[in-house]
């Protein structure tokens, strides 16, 4: 553990204090986007009184780089300081375009290092990294924060799971970072290409999982470590426009550390409404997050969409200081897929460009997940049966434009209903 992990409340807002004074007149003088957004007001030197200012949402970033790209006006640091891009799908399907300076890079790394070790990753565990390297934060930026707890990192990404199973047995790998639905594609594959082999056969001994929901779920969790004989650990929640990795389950209890209280400010706000809540234990709201470090992209006040509740402000019995929180929902309707985040706006910009296809559509999910496939109900334009083929060319539409493997259920023409508001697209059916 460092000392940010470990720091009395005291220690704390004296270092959080100091960084913000820097970090306010940092964003102040070198933020266009904020200089416009606080219409000449200067942040306030106490972080208590940030309330003062506004909210900043992912809609607001989304224009700010449409307007001026690559990167949007709230760039504060000089271009030639960036030294590293990750995209990441907006609700529109716009690409976000993430930048990151050396030390945000490195400071990144450090913070969700934490979040790892705090899962028992460490010197010694060869960890086989299985989540998307192309641009994504989840690939690359969360490969440096494995390599930062002192494991050994095997970068094996996406697709060819046969060959990753063959790759953890003939490297003796010890440790696994993918998504929480993963398991069960290898699982599959075992059964199909490995006759007598089981999962626990492979001598996992940790489950480093993040990007999806689920792992707040026993029943889940339980059957993961019955199959596969290894700790599961929720070890890597993250806002990707703020930090990859920031809170993280320890070896003690279920519940997430908030791994960056000495760079990252957190606040609580109706979800609704955007007012202030308490930060206390038992308390519930948005996640609203603010830098007190960063180069590139500082954010002041943004709403992260998470809705979480604080279970412990006090020590925990693994040592570390920080808050405990659990996520329990979106305050939208993004679902998530094998660690890809997907909204109904990038389906529909999908089907529009179907000319069999009248553009209606539901996303209809049945139970909590995590999902393997988007199961997508798409209305027909004319009436008549589909023409062969077209499910399986809409699947793969998908599947390019989004990333995300879909089943696509062909209806009827003028099958789905018609609202005068806003339309219903996710249905979430058997929640229990």
């Amino acid at each position: 553990m460092d000392a940010a992990e470990t720091a009395s409340p005291a220690e704390l807002a004296r270092l959080q204090h100091d960084l913000w004074g820097a970090q306010a007149e940092y964003v102040a003088a070198a933020s266009p986007f904020f200089r416009t957004l606080w219409n000449g007001r200067s942040p306030p030197a106490r972080l208590e009184d940030l309330p003062a200012l506004p909210l900043v949402d992912k809609a607001m970033l989304r224009a700010s780089q449409a307007a001026d790209p690559p990167f949007g006006d709230y760039l504060a640091a000089p271009p030639d300081r960036v030294i590293r891009l990750h995209r990441t799908s907006g609700t529109s399907g716009v690409a976000m375009n993430l930048a990151l300076s050396r030390e945000d890079a490195a400071q990144t790394a450090r913070v969700g290092a934490r979040a790892q070790r705090a899962g028992g990753l460490g010197p010694g565990h060869r960890v086989v990294h299985c989540l998307n390297y192309q641009m994504w934060m989840g690939g690359f930026t969360d490969h440096t924060t494995l390599e930062e707890t002192g494991a050994m990192v095997v970068p094996f990404g996406v697709g060819g799971s046969a060959l990753l199973v063959r790759t953890i047995r003939e490297l003796g790998v010890t440790a696994i970072s993918c998504t929480p639905s993963y398991p069960a594609v290898l699982e599959r594959v075992i059964a199909d290409a490995f006759p007598g082999l089981k999962p626990r056969d492979l001598g996992l001994k940790l489950g480093m999982f993040g990007g999806e929901a689920g792992l707040d779920d026993p029943d889940f969790r339980a059957r993961l470590e019955d199959v596969w004989g290894f700790a599961v650990r929720n070890a890597n929640y993250g806002v990707s426009d703020v930090f990859c990795n920031f809170a993280g389950q320890c070896e003690q209890q279920d519940d997430l550390h908030f791994m960056g209280r000495d760079v990252l400010y957190p606040e609580l706000i109706d979800p609704d409404t955007g007012a202030p809540r308490a930060w206390q234990e038992g308390a519930s709201g948005e996640l609203v997050l603010t830098h007190l470090k960063r180069d590139c992209q500082p954010l002041v006040r943004f709403r992260s969409g998470d809705i979480v509740t604080l279970t412990g402000l006090g020590p925990c019995a693994c040592g570390r200081t920080g808050p405990r929180l659990r996520v329990i929902g979106r305050s939208d309707d993004m679902v998530v897929v094998r660690g890809l985040n997907l909204f109904p706006a990038m389906v529909s910009a999908v089907l529009s460009g179907i000319a069999e296809l009248s553009g209606e559509y539901r996303i209809r999910l049945t139970g909590r997940g995590p999902y393997d496939r988007l199961p997508v109900e798409a209305e027909l334009a004319a009436d008549g049966p589909p023409r062969d083929g077209l499910a399986a060319e809409v699947e793969a539409a998908i599947k390019r434009d989004t990333g995300a493997a879909a089943s696509v259920a062909l209806l009827p023409a003028n099958s789905l209903p018609r609202t005068e508001g806003k339309t219903r697209r996710v249905i979430r059916e058997d929640q229990t």
